[in-house]
Parts: C-alpha cells; sequence; structure tokens
C-alpha cells in the first residue's frame, strides 16, 4: 500500500523540479478571495496542479492561465485570526474606472464561480499540450485540461492560494488593513 503512495510522492517531486507544479513559490497557509464585476482574457487555459506550502505540503488547484486579461472592478481580500487581537482583513480594491491588466496571469484557484462564455473551447485537452495561453502554461502529461481563445466571465467569484503574472497594472489602487472581517463576498 505505500509502494503507491511513494510513487505519487516521487512524481511529484519530479514534477515540481521540472517547474510542472504550479505556484513558482511557497504558498502561505492562507487562501484569498478575488472578485471582478468582469473579466476578459485573450488565451485561456485551465488545467489540474497543485502547489506546496512551506512545511512542503502538497495542496490540489485549478490553474487558469490567461495570456491577456483586463479585469473591471477587483476586489481582492484575505483574513487572518490572530490571537489576542482576532481577525484582521487586507481588503484591496482597483479597476473602478479604468480596467486592471494582466499578462501572463497564473491563478492557483480551488473554486471560480461566474458566468463565463468562452470562444473555440477545447474540454479534455491533454494538460501538457495546451498552446493557447501564456508560454508557460501547460500542466502534467495525460491529465484533463481546457483552453480557448478567448474568455469573457461576468460576477467572477474565486478563492486561491497564489497569483503570478509577468505585468499586472491597478489603475486606482486602493488597499486597507482593519480590525474584523472585510472580504470581497
Amino acid at each position: 500500500m505505500t509502494v503507491p503512495a511513494v510513487a505519487v510522492t516521487a512524481g511529484l517531486g519530479i514534477a515540481l523540479a521540472q517547474g510542472v507544479l504550479a505556484a513558482s513559490f511557497a504558498v502561505s497557509g492562507q487562501q484569498f478571495k478575488v472578485s471582478a464585476s468582469s473579466l476578459e482574457g485573450e488565451g485561456f487555459v485551465q488545467y489540474g496542479s497543485v502547489d506546496v506550502n512551506a512545511r512542503e505540503e502538497l495542496i490540489p488547484v485549478a490553474v487558469t492561465a490567461i495570456r491577456e486579461a483586463k479585469l473591471h472592478n477587483l476586489c481582492q481580500s484575505v483574513v487572518t485570526s490572530l490571537p489576542v487581537v482576532g481577525d484582521i482583513s487586507l481588503h484591496l480594491t482597483a479597476g473602478r474606472k479604468a480596467p486592471v491588466e494582466a499578462s501572463n496571469l497564473f491563478v492557483d484557484a480551488t473554486q471560480l464561480s461566474g458566468d463565463a462564455v468562452f470562444s473555440n473551447i477545447e474540454i479534455g485537452r491533454d494538460a501538457s499540450t495546451l498552446d493557447k495561453g501564456p508560454a508557460d502554461a501547460q500542466g502534467m502529461q495525460d491529465l484533463f485540461a481546457q483552453q480557448a481563445d478567448t474568455v469573457r466571465i461576468s460576477d467572477l467569484q474565486q478563492t486561491a492560494w497564489a497569483t503570478n503574472a509577468g505585468t499586472f497594472k491597478l489603475s486606482g489602487l486602493s488597499m486597507n488593513v482593519s480590525k474584523g472581517k472585510k472580504e470581497c463576498f
């Protein structure tokens, strides 16, 4: 029974060493929430992967990668519970007047919802053969993936472990830290 577990762990170790796994850094022990009234993207791919935290624990994620993205009314929040102090919220907004712009955007999510429209979507493609998203947006061979020329999502809500971007332009950025829970959704 331990042989399959060791094989999977070894396989994940090799994938991590080869850069096949999701985040290129150890993720924190907290997920964060992101919402936007709309997201428009060119070059969309999505595939399963695994993030690793500082304790070297494996965390399953769905990687959504978009070559060029615009987000309207972006909100990002994370709540930290501290002994004695209680809940502390970091709340960030941007893109109210002009959209937030990102290139080579990677989001390692555990939940995503909204109303989506895809153009020229391919569902069930091998994750190692993806070619519509950012250059490095490919998963492990034989794993399920999907890709599309474009994506539009309205009323976006997602919970994620990590976000990476080549560039991330936050117009009208506002960030505050406050006591209590102040989440995007």
